[in-house]
């Protein structure tokens, strides 16, 4: 697992209220969670769609572990669900999240477009790479520590 903190894209100041219309404070910090895949994600099979769902479930549970540390310091923090855009801790608001553009403009990766689905093209995985997102009123700082101590050895964080 690959993962890098940002401070927020013009995109993600822009159109906050409208991806977290319950915030009471603005997102301060992103962070991207790159997961290997053993397949391409560029077809759809059974063996791909169990991958992707072990995927999803793997960030979802580093992800709750991340949200319920910040929220014991009083940030404001997200989860978006890979599969649909949508807030998984928030009410949702009137758009959902592209996790592959916030990929393209946070770290320049490469895109493309199969059956109507946007993938993420890794310098090292091409497009056998899963792609997740979480934001905070943390600032990246607050988040970085975040996310350093709750690593878990048996599923490495490597920085970008």
């Amino acid at each position: 697992m690959q993962y890098s903190i940002h401070s927020p894209s013009p995109y993600l100041h822009r159109h906050s209220s409208q991806l977290l219309p319950g915030w009471s404070r603005s997102i301060s910090s992103v962070l991207v969670v790159l997961q290997p895949c053993p397949f391409a994600l560029i077809d759809r099979t059974v063996e791909i769609e169990q991958s992707k769902h072990q995927l999803r479930q793997d960030f979802v549970t580093f992800g709750m572990r991340v949200a319920a540390r910040l929220t014991q310091m009083n940030q404001l923090v997200e989860l978006f669900d890979p599969r649909t855009g949508w807030p998984m801790l928030s009410a949702p608001g009137s758009l959902r999240l592209d996790d592959v553009a916030v990929v393209h403009a946070l770290l320049g990766y490469d895109r493309i477009s199969s059956g109507g689905c946007s993938m993420v093209l890794h310098p090292v995985w091409g497009n056998a790479v899963y792609p997740a997102i979480l934001v905070s009123s943390a600032h990246p700082e607050r988040l970085e520590e975040v996310v350093g101590a709750i690593a878990h050895p048996s599923a490495p964080l490597q920085p970008l």
